[in-house]
């Protein structure tokens, strides 16, 4: 579980999807085809590969984000009555060994391999759309590195909610502690900030932290993380790129830089399960990331154990 104190650096600047909100003043229509980069209003429809959805906000849809109608219900609705063209675009980008990022490395039928039993939360279009948001994930170092960072991301997701079983905590608790965090960031009346999301976002100081960095209030709306498929995604992303927890070093960083996959552990739970602290619970990891490159066809490289 992600209960760590951290202090949280100004790399979490990170906009909101990089989607400029437009006004709610122009006439719904039946738009076609949805396609980046275009300002879509509330009451818009669209297709999108087969399917009609309609607007729930006024947005421009950003380029290069992934973020489709499929893919944002927070944006997007499916229905309507808007027909289009008959070539829609591909529902994520499709997996090659030359391509860039998390589709580059790991196709959809892999990650139903992987995660056999997973709940109907964890989509593999919400994990795609959520990783293209972060262009330095599984992008930097050596093609090896890269597929690795992909195993160890996936590895230590899989320890955390039972193999994507879990969006939610079992043992819940208020989880309010205002003397860290962001500036400003109290406890919103009646909410709780227990273990949400592929990473068990946990604490109120991190809910605060990860929603500034992500352009979402989760303070105030902490359960959307348990409702939104693609930020709860993007909230494990988050942690992942720009935290070092307990560690010397964002996980990111250690898979780029082929530190190796221990340092993953002791940046997530290293005060916890690092130092012979959990043997048992370093081990479940490690299966895991074994596991997994082997069906991403890499080797797990140095230095697997904190």
């Amino acid at each position: 579980m992600m209960g760590l104190k951290k202090l949280f650096s100004a790399a979490m600047m990170f906009s909101a999807m990089a989607m400029g909100f437009v006004a709610q003043d122009a006439a719904a229509a039946c738009r076609g085809n949805w396609a980046e980069g275009t300002a879509y209003s509330v009451g818009d429809g669209v297709s999108y590969n087969g399917g009609k959805y309609t607007a729930l906000q006024a947005h421009t849809a950003c380029v290069g984000c992934g973020w489709n109608p499929a893919a944002t219900p927070s944006l997007w609705k499916t229905g309507g009555d808007c027909s289009g063209g008959t070539t829609p675009p591909p529902t994520e980008p499709p997996p090659s060994t030359g391509g860039k990022g998390i589709a580059a490395f790991l196709s959809e039928s892999q990650f139903n391999q992987m995660f056999p039993g997973r709940n109907g939360f964890y989509s593999y279009s919400a994990l795609v759309a959520a990783a293209n948001t972060f262009s330095g994930f599984a992008t930097q170092g050596s093609t090896d590195n890269q597929k690795r960072e992909v195993a160890a991301f996936l590895a230590n997701v899989a320890h955390e909610t039972g193999n994507l079983v879990y969006i939610e905590e079992i043992a819940k608790s208020t989880m309010c502690d205002t003397s860290w965090g962001p500036p400003g960031c109290g406890c919103a009346a009646g909410k709780q900030y227990y273990g949400r999301g592929p990473i068990q976002l946990s604490w109120n100081g991190n809910y605060c932290a990860a929603g500034n960095a992500l352009g979402v209030d989760l303070k105030n709306d902490p359960d959307r993380v348990a409702r939104d498929a693609t930020i709860a995604w993007r909230t494990g992303f988050w942690f992942w790129m720009t935290q070092t927890g307990a560690g010397s070093m964002t996980a990111h960083n250690a898979m780029a830089n082929g530190v190796g996959f221990g340092e993953t552990i002791r940046t997530i739970n290293g005060a916890l399960e690092c130092g012979g602290r959990n043997p048992a619970q370093v081990q479940s990891r490690i299966n895991n990331y074994t596991r997994f490159c082997q069906i991403l066809g890499v080797s797990v490289g140095s230095n697997t154990g904190c």
